[in-house]
């Protein structure tokens, strides 16, 4: 499994909106300048967040993105998701997948489900809270 680059730039896109929203609205344009992203493809990672209702938006002068809900409540896994689709490793663990007709005789099921565990567990214990906090992952700001 790979995050691509619209994954990436989305997590970084609300991290700085959380870090920057204050009581208002934050322009694409000053994002991508601190994010050092075109503000092309920003666009198109924006629209996916939007249309996700993730952010609320306002066009015009003044306007921008903000949340719409607390950095708390935003999970990476659940972004990571709307950039990318589900997580899973292998096909037959994917949401809405029927049965896999080997599943009984296969013997690395169990290698693709604990693998999926790992990392369902370890995206959804982070939000964009923890993302704009200095003390995540060893002291680093995102």
């Amino acid at each position: 499994m790979m995050i691509s680059t619209k994954g990436r730039y989305a997590l970084r896109f609300l991290a700085d909106v959380a870090e920057h929203q204050g009581s208002g609205f934050v322009p694409l344009k000053d994002v991508a300048a601190r994010q050092e992203i075109s503000e092309k493809y920003l666009e198109i990672v924006v629209k996916e967040l939007v249309k996700g209702g993730l952010l609320d938006t306002l066009r015009g002068k003044g306007g921008g993105y903000r949340l719409n809900s607390l950095p708390e409540e935003y999970s990476v896994k659940a972004i990571i998701e709307r950039m990318e689709g589900p997580l899973a490793p292998v096909a037959c663990l994917e949401p809405g997948q029927g049965a896999c007709p080997r599943s009984k005789d296969c013997r690395t099921l169990p290698l693709w489900q604990g693998l999926d565990k790992v990392i369902s567990d370890y995206l959804t214990q982070f939000t964009l809270a923890d993302l704009i906090r200095e003390s995540i992952l060893g002291g680093e700001t995102s």
